[in-house]
């Protein structure tokens, strides 16, 4: 569809009429979401793989089912969160009675991201209906399978005056950008969420961005290697490695440096086979621009495994190489992709001095039975999250708030956090008319302000 200035005060008025405030009408967007992800589970999975070739299990793992279990954690605790927070009155304005409430935004506006084309349109848009907003979604036009199913049928499960899918390109995005949203929550790369940030300022929009980052593994002697080198090898080529918490470089103390690689190539033939180009369960890159730039990688540092490519089907194999050095193109920016370069290093504090040469990512991943290693890690970085022994979960914990920091992003989602970033803090006074002494009014004498003074000193 189409986003003009008419739609856009279509939507401002359906919000001001207050049809979207009341619990009853959240709760029913929030089931019929999970209705539709249920149903339409199949062309869910049959769209997702039009668009990246990603294996059913996959998208259910990190789209449908991940979805489902954040509606669920969220329907469970709505009404708590939307209940108003009593706050106590100082004695000399008695009597009165104040609380904080949750106030809905308006009208706000998701620009999702490809990779994950369903959940990081849909996960953003539980925030926004839990909070009782009306919502404009652009998914992403790198993904049009997915972004036309979320265009035709969405709509059938949820109010349609109050969620809009638009698609099109980033002229169409450019477009909505002109609009006065009451907050625009985007993810995708740095560069573009720099020109949302600025389109944002022109009307003082507030923003949360989601942007990615360089997200290191540390992998020291005190790990289980096994378990270290299973789900690095998992975590890293999932989705071909298009995933923004994925691990994007590999930091393992020098003596278990040989060993790890080595169970991370078994890893890595049980999870795809011989030849991970003909598995059903490894996904392609999302387009050829892509395709060649990561292509262009495989050359920087020597091999341990994969290296292959395959331009007519975008196929990247699984590919580890070690002995980058510090100044490639590997260790500069995010590979967003099947490529993960290796270095290793003496001690922890040599590891957290890479990590801090380069910008806060959004996780920081360590592998380590040594709780003293975390601590030191956590207490010496910067990052959205940290997750020790396992990888990527950390963004799959409702209770738990998912965003970066620094150039990785800003603001936070996901259970109570998403709520929070649809909805504003508005504070309240409701104060009775008696007494109303005169000591508040002016003239103020000498005497009387003394007395005031004490007064609001003893009872503050």
């Amino acid at each position: 569809m189409t986003y003009d200035a008419s739609t856009h005060a279509g939507l401002r008025c359906y919000f001001d009429s207050g049809q979207t405030r009341p619990f009853e009408w959240r709760r029913a967007q929030l089931r019929g979401l999970d209705a539709f992800l249920r149903e339409r589970e199949h062309e869910i999975a049959a769209a997702v793989h039009a668009d990246l070739r990603k294996p059913v299990a996959e998208t259910w793992l990190t789209e449908t089912a991940w979805l489902r279990s954040e509606i669920r954690f969220v329907l469970k605790r709505l009404h708590r969160w939307m209940r108003p927070k009593k706050v106590g009155v100082p004695l000399h304005y008695q009597p009165a009675r104040a609380f904080v409430e949750r106030d809905p935004l308006g009208v706000v506006l998701i620009i999702g991201a490809w990779n994950y084309p369903l959940q990081l349109c849909l996960a953003p848009l539980i925030g926004a209906l839990a909070g009782g907003n009306v919502s404009v979604v652009k998914p992403s036009e790198m993904a049009p399978a997915t972004s036309a199913l979320l265009a035709s049928e969405l709509g059938r499960y949820v109010d349609p005056q109050a969620v809009r899918i638009v698609e099109g390109d980033g002229e169409a995005s450019a477009r909505l950008l002109e609009h006065c949203f009451d907050h625009i929550f985007f993810t995708g790369s740095r560069r573009t969420g720099q020109a949302v940030m600025q389109s944002a300022a022109r009307h003082l929009t507030p923003v949360t961005l989601e942007l990615g980052g360089k997200s290191p593994v540390i992998v020291t002697e005190k790990a289980d290697l096994r378990l270290a080198a299973r789900r690095i090898a998992w975590a890293k080529f999932l989705n071909a490695g298009q995933t923004c918490v994925a691990p994007d470089y590999l930091l393992v103390q020098e003596g278990v440096k040989e060993p790890l690689q080595g169970l991370m190539k078994e890893a890595l033939r049980l999870y795809y086979g011989s030849d991970p180009e003909a598995s059903a369960d490894y996904g392609r890159i999302v387009d050829d621009r892509n395709f060649r730039r990561l292509e262009a990688l495989l050359c920087e540092g020597s091999l341990v495994e994969g290296g292959g490519s395959n331009k007519a089907s975008r196929y990247i194999a699984p590919t580890i190489l070690h002995d980058v050095p510090e100044d490639s193109d590997l260790m500069k920016e995010e590979i967003f992709g099947p490529v993960l370069p290796v270095r290793s290093f003496t001690t922890l504090e040599e590891a957290v001095s890479m990590v801090r040469a380069l910008d806060a990512p959004l996780a920081v991943y360590l592998f380590s039975r040594d709780r003293s290693e975390l601590r030191y890690l956590i207490e010496q970085t910067r990052s959205g999250g940290v997750c020790c022994n396992d990888l990527l979960f950390q963004a799959s914990i409702p209770g738990l708030p998912f965003g970066g920091r620094g150039m990785s992003g800003m603001g936070r989602y996901h259970g109570k956090a998403g709520f929070d970033t649809f909805t504003t803090e508005r504070s309240v006074l409701d104060r009775g008319g008696f007494p109303d002494p005169d000591l508040r009014y002016p003239p103020y004498s000498s005497g009387r302000f003394d007395l005031l003074k004490k007064i609001v000193t003893l009872f503050s």
